[in-house]
């Protein structure tokens, strides 16, 4: 019998942490709760929960800054929760390695739908599909990584999702609406920047460009092309 996914939540309000849990734990979850950024970090010295969510403003270190610690040593999915008007901290939250991101106050279902759709993306990416290449581009599905002549990179389950996406069709046309769908899992939003900011860390991890022979265009109102040339461009 598979066992129950483990979430993390870190968050400084009891209350919320409390309602939270229990409906996490209604829907099937094992949670875990840490109070703060340094508990946190202490928490997953002996805990490997299988995402984690996490609060921008606590006291000690904020969200982001646990974040970029967690990013330097874990590949742990992180799903961070913003208050409403924070759209900078969810840019940077996204650019630091964040999958997704929810603002407060949220429906706990829809919380619920992200978390199933991250790791329903772990899921596919660790079946038996092999490592294949489209140019100088090679993706790893298992180990989520990707390499362009040399230089590899270890994506989030999100950054590849989009990588994975495009790789399959190159020089094919995905509107960020489609995009939103297949990699993130929801319905694109007004205002909703998370594929643009997913491409912008895909292009700055792995050095895409026209010399390299593989990037990633933007069709201006359209969306997102992965193309393959000689690099000679």
């Amino acid at each position: 019998m598979e066992q129950p996914a483990q979430v993390l939540i870190v968050d400084d309000d009891e209350e919320f942490v409390r309602m939270l849990g229990e409906f996490l734990a209604s829907q099937g979850f094992v949670t875990l709760h840490a109070a703060s950024g340094r508990l946190a970090l202490e928490c997953l010295k002996t805990e490997t929960p299988d995402l984690i969510v996490l609060d921008i403003m606590m006291p000690d270190l904020d969200g982001l800054e646990t974040l970029q610690s967690i990013r330097s040593e874990r590949d742990v999915p992180i799903i961070m929760v913003t208050a409403r008007g924070q759209a900078q901290d969810r840019i940077v939250g996204l650019e630091l390695g964040a999958d997704d991101y929810l603002a407060k106050p949220f429906d706990p279902m829809e919380l619920n739908a992200r978390i199933r759709a991250v790791l329903r993306r772990l899921r596919l990416a660790f079946r038996t599909r092999d490592p294949f290449a489209i140019g100088p581009l090679t993706l790893n599905p298992a180990a989520m990584t990707a390499t362009v002549r040399g230089v590899e990179a270890r994506l989030t389950s999100a950054e590849f999702m989009v990588l994975d996406l495009l790789a399959c069709e190159p020089g094919a046309l995905h509107s960020r609406a489609i995009l939103t769908e297949r990699a993130l899992g929801r319905a694109l939003t007004p205002f909703d920047r998370s594929i643009d900011t997913h491409v912008s860390n895909l292009r700055r991890k792995l050095h895409l460009s026209p010399v390299q022979g593989v990037e990633i265009r933007a069709i201006r109102g359209s969306g997102y092309s992965l193309t393959i040339s000689d690099g000679r461009e």
